[in-house]
């Protein structure tokens, strides 16, 4: 069984993996910035998981999750950058600068302080496998009014592929897809009803629960750990699939 560190753990698709590996038999290690969230999944896992606050932004707090989870579980075999966050759908010279220094920060330099702490601990320990998480973005598509949330998705795509070729012996580096999931990120940010609605009509058509995407991507989490692996859920073929069958199937992931 492998040790997992997953950042952001404590809410969508991140806790959703974790549960997955737990139930799977692995030993796994979350955190979050919210303390109260924070205390609730530790209550919910019941000791099972070292569930810690955390800021990705800050290496010293991701070196401090680091040792917790080495100190707990004797060593870390695959750590997981998932902590990201998205922003309202404005352009670009309207979005607030406070806002967009922080959707930066927190998905591109939480990923680069992520992956630092781990590749250097890992390269102590004898190896181990970084996956970082992609977004709308990562695949160079464009979408108005989330410029800052894709660039900084985009980013997270060419560091790992540069990750994966500057790693040390033994330690490895990849990416995690996950396609459109139904989280609090898929529909943030969308002030008109009407727009909100007709993009409901696409997620329904290719988005997914938290319950199926998560523990797919957790098990393949721990089964392809190779260097450059890139897993993808929402695939090109499985896309033109579910366009293909919309016409005859009802899908409603809002419902209630």
């Amino acid at each position: 069984m492998s040790t997992v560190v997953i950042t952001g753990g404590t809410r969508g698709i991140g806790l959703g993996m974790a549960r997955a590996l737990l139930a799977g038999g692995h030993r796994v290690a979350i955190c979050g910035t919210d303390p109260e969230r924070v205390e609730k999944v530790r209550a919910e896992l019941s000791g099972e998981a070292v569930v810690l606050t955390a800021d990705v932004t800050d290496r010293e707090q991701l070196r401090h999750l680091w040792d917790a989870a080495a100190d707990r579980f004797g060593g870390v075999d695959i750590w997981i950058n998932n902590a990201g966050i998205s922003h309202d759908r404005k352009l670009l010279w309207e979005l607030p600068a406070a806002t967009a220094q922080q959707v930066v920060t927190t998905n591109l330099l939480g990923v680069i302080n992520g992956s630092a702490v781990a590749v250097a601990a890992m390269a102590n320990a004898g190896g181990g496998h970084v996956w970082n998480m992609e977004g709308l973005g990562s695949d160079g598509r464009t979408v108005p009014g989330l410029a800052a949330y894709g660039a900084s998705k985009r980013a997270v795509t060419y560091l790992t592929r540069a990750l994966s070729k500057e790693a040390p012996p033994g330690v490895s580096a990849g990416l995690l897809s996950p396609g459109m999931v139904a989280t609090d990120l898929l529909t943030h940010g969308y002030d008109d009803p009407a727009e909100l609605a007709k993009a409901r009509k696409v997620f329904n058509i290719l988005a997914d629960t938290v319950d199926t995407v998560a523990p797919w991507l957790a098990e393949r989490a721990v089964s392809r750990a190779r260097n450059g692996a890139h897993v993808r859920w929402l695939t090109t073929p499985k896309v033109i699939g579910r366009f293909a069958a919309a016409p005859f199937r009802r899908r409603d992931l809002f419902a209630g």
